[in-house]
């Protein structure tokens, strides 16, 4: 399992060992000191609102040591450990509550403080206070998961003996001070993640030698990563992704040797992938998708031997793959998809023997050897938008038990294959390509289909009444073929709950006939879709009432279907709708206001039909040629209704 960004567990386990060496070991013997106890009362005073009472037994009365909840003293009765987060777990629940207020800045007097943990209370906003910079002997800061706003206080340069600071998902803004970065000397673990913290990243930070886990992901940084983060020898989890850095990876990386996690994903990251990643001995979960890397991909990626997840897609890499991939045994996942890789895929890649996902989809590779039957425990196989020019589908496919197989745009002709029929696939994306024939009735038989793109193929049969036992299939699209017969076989499929039901149907530009059922916003398999496109099929009738029902309908596309009638008025009660096209039709009668004032209504079109009356007043901005070839329609965006002749 990938790591995630929680530390709450820690927090808990530290709290724990705190109390135990503070409380247990060395009792208090005084009473809770009265700098500490004002202190705290201050703290509690600020505080707005505890729902839960988390600081309940914080009063006057009782002895700060003894008597608070969250609290820890010394055998002095100084306090050293405060501990109220809003995500607790006990022996038998699990405390999810929340605080509001701010932070008061008498904090800053409980000098013997070893342990502040703040986090998860949701509502804690304004500024950090400075007067934390006051706690010399701080060894743990939590104070994520709120909304503390203003800038890291520059007083922080003397916490020097912080092993954990978590800042993570406030709203802190400014950049990241280097004087403080370089004063955390003693820090394991640095959590600023889910900011709006800007600037680059300070070139101090290679002066954090003994940190481990280093999270700065979700921010606004930008600049290039200091050649300094090479100094960080103990680093096992670094993640920088999901901001604005830009300049290309430093070779200094590859001094990470204890690396076990790297991200650097969503950013502006250009150059090349330095051949010293060799060094990343311990690596396992690499992603630096979506950003702009270019050339080759260097041989030494084969020397990572404990790799598990490579994650590279969306990127400019070019060149082929080289065969030293076939060295990454443990590789479960590999997506590369959109990039420029070339060539053929290496044999070596048969090695791969525990790859459970291979997507090279959107990339120029122009040859699959057949080694890649040996992939036994694959279950995503995607090579879709390559120069494949395969003709038909390789006969080593039907030897792999996939659950996702894309194969769209890569030259395939001629019919189905039959061995579909007793596959388990669940996703199945052989578009654009220059298959022909029928639809066979054997598609009723793939009973684990939910995703079906057949579209832009030259497909011509009607659709077999098979279909309606592919009771998992929830994502149809079938556009631009030449099937014909009755579109309702589409809607009559059945559906196995809670799976089954349509998310989105598309068989537009077809030859399908209708009317279309008067009761399909009823039927089960329709009732949760939301996209139904079915523009350019000869199917005439009218549009039923029914399709009111379906509340969760975002786009809705029937242009140039021969429908007659009104637009129904039940259409308004789609609440969802963001697209509307009934263009090119032959409906009569006016534009219901309800529809037409839908709150969430982007696109509108129904010109060219035969309209008339007033375009009802609405809110939205849409086009006048969303409206034109109605002769009978006027008012804004058309010329007033004066201006009309009956």
């Amino acid at each position: 399992m990938e790591p995630s960004h929680s530390h709450h567990g820690d927090v808990v386990l530290i709290f724990i060992l705190l109390m135990t060496s503070s409380s247990l070991h060395h009792p208090a013997t005084e009473a809770c000191h009265s700098i500490d106890k004002e202190a705290l009362l201050d703290l509690k005073r600020m505080i707005t609102d505890d729902p839960s009472g988390l600081l309940s037994t914080w009063t006057a009365s009782a002895d700060c040591c003894s008597g608070w909840d969250g609290i820890g003293c010394d055998s002095s009765g100084r306090v050293v450990n405060v501990s109220r987060p809003g995500l607790s777990s006990g022996d038998i629940f699990i405390l999810d509550t929340s605080m509001s207020g701010t932070l008061s800045p008498f904090i800053g007097n409980v000098t013997h403080l070893q342990l502040l943990n703040l986090s998860d209370l949701k509502d804690l906003k304004g500024p950090i206070p400075p007067e934390l910079g006051k706690l010399t002997s701080l060894e743990y800061l939590f104070l994520d998961t709120n909304k503390l706003s203003g800038s890291i206080p520059l007083s922080f340069t003397r916490l020097n003996k912080l092993k954990k600071l978590y800042l993570s998902d406030n709203e802190v803004s400014g950049g990241i001070p280097g004087p403080v970065i370089g004063s955390l000397t003693s820090i394991n673990e640095l959590g600023l993640s889910g900011n709006q913290l800007t600037g680059s990243i300070p070139s101090s930070i290679g002066k954090m030698g003994l940190i481990n886990h280093l999270d700065l992901h979700g921010n606004s940084l930008s600049g290039a990563i200091p050649q300094g983060i090479g100094n960080l020898k103990g680093l096992t989890y670094l993640d920088l992704s999901m901001n604005q850095i830009g300049g290309s990876i430093p070779d200094s990386i590859g001094e990470l040797s204890q690396l076990d996690v790297l991200y650097l994903n969503d950013n502006q990251i250009n150059g090349g992938i330095p051949s010293s990643i060799e060094g990343l001995k311990s690596l396992r979960f690499c992603q630096l998708a979506d950003n702009h890397l270019a050339g080759t991909l260097p041989a030494s990626i084969g020397n990572l031997p404990l790799m598990q997840r490579m994650i590279l897609q969306n990127n400019r890499i070019t060149g082929k793959l080289p065969s030293t991939i076939g060295n990454l045994v443990n590789l479960t996942e590999m997506y590369f998809s959109n990039n420029g890789f070339s060539g053929e895929v290496p044999p070596s890649i048969a090695n791969l023997e525990n790859l459970l996902t291979l997507d090279l989809s959107k990339n120029a590779i122009s040859g699959l050897p057949p080694q890649l039957a040996e992939l036994q425990n694959l279950q995503i196989l995607d090579f879709s938008y390559n120069p494949l020019e395969l003709e038909r589908i390789p006969n080593w496919v039907s030897m792999l038990n996939l659950f996702r197989l894309g194969l769209a745009s890569t030259g395939i002709k001629g019919q189905l294959p039959g061995w579909l029929s007793s596959s388990s696939i669940s996703y199945l994306d052989l578009s654009s390509n220059d298959m022909t024939g029928e639809i066979p009735p054997w598609i009723g038989n793939m009973t684990n289909l939910s995703f079906l793109n057949l579209s832009n193929n030259g497909f011509h049969s009607r659709t077999p009444v098979e279909f309606k036992n592919l009771t998992r299939l929830s994502d149809l699209d079938l556009h631009s073929n030449k099937l014909t017969g009755p579109v309702n076989t589409i809607f009559e499929k059945q559906n196995r709950e809670p799976l089954g039901r349509y998310n989105s149907i598309d068989v537009s530009d077809n030859h399908f006939t209708g009317p279309i059922d008067d009761g399909v916003g009823n039927k089960p398999a329709v009732e949760s879709i939301t996209s139904l496109i079915l523009s350019n099929n000869p199917l005439g009738g009218s549009i039923p009432n029914s399709v009111g029902n379906l509340s969760n309908l975002q786009v809705l596309e029937m242009v140039q279907n021969g429908f007659r009638g009104q637009i129904p008025a039940e259409l308004g009660d789609c609440g969802a709708l963001i697209t509307v096209l009934l263009s090119r039709n032959k409906l009569t009668g006016s534009i219901p206001p309800k529809l037409i004032n839908l709150e969430g209504l982007q696109v509108f079109d129904v010109s060219n039909n035969g309209l008339s009356g007033r375009v009802p007043a609405h809110k939205a901005h849409f086009p006048v040629s969303s409206f034109l070839g109605n002769p009978q329609l006027c008012d804004s965006p058309l010329p007033p209704c004066k201006h009309i002749k009956n």
